[in-house]
């Protein structure tokens, strides 16, 4: 059945195994996320089974598929008060940048008969989520250390998410000092894979021991420059969708132009006359501006909640209907996949 995702455990046991001697080498260990695999628990035990003893994911829903494996697993959105006694009984350590959310986990733990770990967020800039005052923080802290059933685990930031704002010397500088000066230092988490850059350049200064790593992981590629990283694979993900229609079309279409889905005027050009495909796949199943033909020849012109459309006039290979066509995949594009019921997985 198609569209199908084909995904190469061995290639991201590599990928896993080379981030995890990688980042080792300068004192950093990682945190495995899952997100983007929507908690995908044979992912999950790949990162295990291969050195990584954090796992990490946005959603409890998501953590609860793999409570199972070994290590600890962390909350990496902030917890929602609605969801305080899930959250730690799925979790063992939550990113915090609320007391009064605080407050709910440790009413939750008391219910309950357990403990939590909290990491207290700090914002170097980003303008996502963080704690800005440092006043604010250290009352945080002493609450938390105060608190029965509450551990004070450390400190983390979060760049290059939402302003994509880089890390920097300086910036991570920063959140070790405030991680000292609140006692939250056991665990001073300096952000995602996009602080790998700084890090092989030698500039993550001492103090900062643990990073959030999804993307690197999985597609073996550095989110600050988008470089891929020696040693590991970038097409562990291949989708592929069946041909429904294969045409000669003229390139320019003709009659009144509206806007499109996203209140966007759409811009053509007459290249003459094109043979063009039309898959099986639709925005609902993937992201078509982070995805790429494995077919050099092939050209994505665009995508309807559920038709894609294809320019194969310069393709390596001729296409007919009942073919399919296959696609390296970026990291929306992967996410929209694995959200999407319609897409079928296998593992390889």
């Amino acid at each position: 059945m198609y569209p199908r995702l084909s995904i190469d455990c061995e290639k991201i046991a590599g990928n896993v195994r080379t981030m995890v001697a990688l980042c080792g080498t300068y004192g950093i260990e990682i945190t495995g996320v899952t997100k983007v695999v929507c908690g995908d628990p044979v992912i999950a035990k790949i990162f295990t089974d291969n050195g990584i003893r954090r796992l990490g994911d946005s959603r409890v829903d998501n953590l609860k598929k793999y409570a199972h494996l070994p290590g600890e697993k962390w909350l990496i959105r902030m917890p929602a008060p609605s969801q305080a006694e899930e959250v730690v009984k799925w979790s063992d350590v939550s990113l915090n940048t609320e007391l009064e959310t605080i407050r709910t986990l440790e009413r939750a733990c008391i219910r309950l008969g357990r403990t939590h770990k909290v990491v207290l967020m700090y914002d170097l800039g980003d303008l996502r989520e963080g704690y800005l005052d440092r006043t604010e923080l250290a009352e945080a802290a002493d609450y938390v250390r105060n608190s029965p059933v509450l551990e004070l685990y450390g400190t983390g930031t979060n760049l290059t998410c939402f302003s994509f704002i880089q890390p920097d010397t300086e910036k991570l500088r920063q959140l070790v000092e405030v991680a000292r000066e609140i006692g939250a230092d056991k665990n001073v988490s300096g952000g995602n894979s996009a602080t790998l850059d700084l890090m092989l350049r030698g500039g993550i200064p001492q103090g900062v021991n643990q990073l959030r790593l999804g993307e690197s992981i999985l597609f073996g590629r550095e989110r600050a420059c988008y470089r891929y990283l020696d040693g590991t694979s970038n097409d562990a993900f291949l989708l592929r969708a069946e041909v429904l229609e294969c045409k000669e079309k003229p390139s320019l279409p003709w009659g009144a132009v509206g806007v499109d889905s996203y209140g966007k005027t759409p811009v053509f050009t007459d290249k003459g006359i094109r043979k063009r495909l039309i898959c099986a796949l639709g925005r609902q199943d993937c992201d078509p501006e982070t995805m790429w033909p494995t077919d050099d020849g092939v050209e994505i012109l665009g995508a309807s909640s559920d038709h894609l459309m294809l320019d194969v006039t310069d393709a390596r290979r001729e296409y007919r209907v009942g073919d399919t066509v296959e696609f390296r995949l970026g990291y929306y594009s992967l996410l929209r996949c694995y959200t999407s019921s319609y897409v079928e997985k296998e593992y390889i």
